[in-house]
């Protein structure tokens, strides 16, 4: 393991020396902005080499896409309070979608890769398994009677995840031209995804 540097504290294991590279460029990030944040400077921030952040990071965009995962759980919690106002299958979902399409974009580390232009990695990233198993867990956890709207199993649970993740990903990727208002990104989900969950 590569621990050159390090500020004189080498990591103990790779994962440390991983999360202490995500650190640095997030701190960086605060501090400068995206744009002006390079592999040079994280390198800098944690105290070595760049070929040392190559060992573990092959990218600045693996490192993005780190630090993105790293704020995933807080983002998943705040968007699980924010539905939990809602306790009809339909509500649920479509408020889901019109939270996403509005919040993710100016999060501060969720949003990086979309403003990097990096939106295959970020659409690798939130159409994955874990970011299904993230999805159907938010879900599960809404005062939602989900057997009543036919979501009887842990597969349905993830199967509407994973529709409902798409579509916020389609809508982040390819926005409506003119943009669509709130109301109207609801009343649009709604026609579609009400229906299958007991909604008209």
């Amino acid at each position: 393991m590569g621990y050159h540097g390090w500020q004189g504290n080498p990591p103990g294991t790779e994962i440390e020396a991983r999360r202490r590279i995500v650190e640095a460029a997030t701190a960086c990030i605060d501090r400068v902005g995206l744009a002006k944040t390079s592999l040079s400077d994280i390198a800098t921030e944690a105290g070595v080499t760049r070929q040392t952040v190559y060992r573990y990071f092959p990218s600045l965009a693996d490192i993005l896409t780190a630090v993105a995962k790293a704020g995933a759980e807080e983002f998943a919690e705040r968007m699980e309070h924010h539905l939990a106002a809602f306790d009809s299958p339909a509500d649920a979902a479509v408020e889901s979608v019109v939270y996403a399409v509005r919040t993710l974009p100016h999060e501060p580390y969720l949003g990086l890769l979309l403003q990097a232009g990096e939106t295959d990695t970020f659409t690798a990233g939130v159409t994955s398994p874990l970011a299904f198993s993230l999805g159907a867990r938010i879900l599960r956890n809404l005062p939602v009677d989900w057997p009543a709207a036919g979501v009887t199993t842990d597969d349905d649970l993830h199967g509407l995840a994973e529709i409902l993740m798409r579509l916020f990903v389609s809508f982040l990727q390819y926005p409506s031209a003119p943009p669509l208002t709130d109301d109207q990104l609801r009343a649009l989900v709604r026609r579609w995804i009400g229906p299958a969950l007991g909604s008209r």
